[in-house]
């Protein structure tokens, strides 16, 4: 198998996260994508993932699997024993419907305020952000707020049971990680009153998966052109 990613990002990590829980990272052949240099916005990418979106599995039949969520699907099945998406019909409800809430209320939430209210990754790749849209930076301001929202609706979530979709670590745990994560490099802090959510980070930062996963740092070229 390949995988199209970059270290350091938020949505790379998801599934560098989901290979270390799963014991797959000596399955897999990582391909480097120029994130900053818009490479994934280029003809060649686009042919593969017409979203021009990282992470991009390729199953070695040619197979393409895009999103992170079918990929995580696709990883956590392969060996039959599930233990990132659900195993019974109620888990897997349960987990698609707080992995979705944790897209869209948090992680993707950050992406547009970070792309839109403020410089992002860069030049190369602002011209596909809408650069010519007057509004563009208020959508990115409300978005922030919304992920702000999102951080107060987990930490809530979180004060009833120890996981974002109940019992156990999940994928919607691994999403909300990667947001929070996103939040820190975007500058939206976690409010010093959501303790649940705060405790909730320690926890998982701290699971092998986590801690040990691969590709947790930046390429120094990358930390280079972020001014690092």
């Amino acid at each position: 198998m390949k995988i199209y990613d970059r270290p350091g990002f938020p949505n790379p990590a998801r599934i560098r996260i989901v290979l270390a829980a799963k014991g797959l990272d000596h399955a897999v052949q990582f391909e480097s994508v120029d994130l900053i240099g818009a490479e994934h916005k280029g003809a060649a990418f686009l042919a593969k993932n017409p979203s021009g979106v990282l992470p991009l599995l390729e199953l070695d039949d040619g197979t393409l699997i895009a999103e992170s969520t079918a990929i995580t699907e696709y990883l956590d099945n392969l060996d039959g024993n599930p233990i990132l998406t659900g195993k019974t019909p109620k888990e897997k409800g349960l987990t698609h419907m707080m992995q979705r809430r944790a897209e869209s209320e948090l992680l993707d939430a950050v992406g547009i305020y970070f792309h839109h209210a403020t410089p992002g990754l860069g030049e190369a790749l602002q011209q596909f952000k809408s650069p010519g849209w007057a509004h563009r930076k208020e959508w990115g301001e409300r978005e922030r707020d919304k992920a702000i929202r999102g951080m107060r609706y987990f930490d809530d979530v979180l004060r009833s049971q120890p996981f974002i979709a109940g019992e156990n670590f999940s994928m919607a745990d691994i999403t909300a990680f990667a947001g929070l994560a996103f939040a820190d490099a975007a500058g939206i802090p976690i409010d010093e009153e959501l303790t649940a959510l705060r405790q909730w980070r320690v926890k998982v930062s701290e699971l092998p998966a986590v801690k040990q996963r691969s590709g947790q740092n930046f390429e120094a070229d990358d930390l280079r052109r972020m001014g690092f």
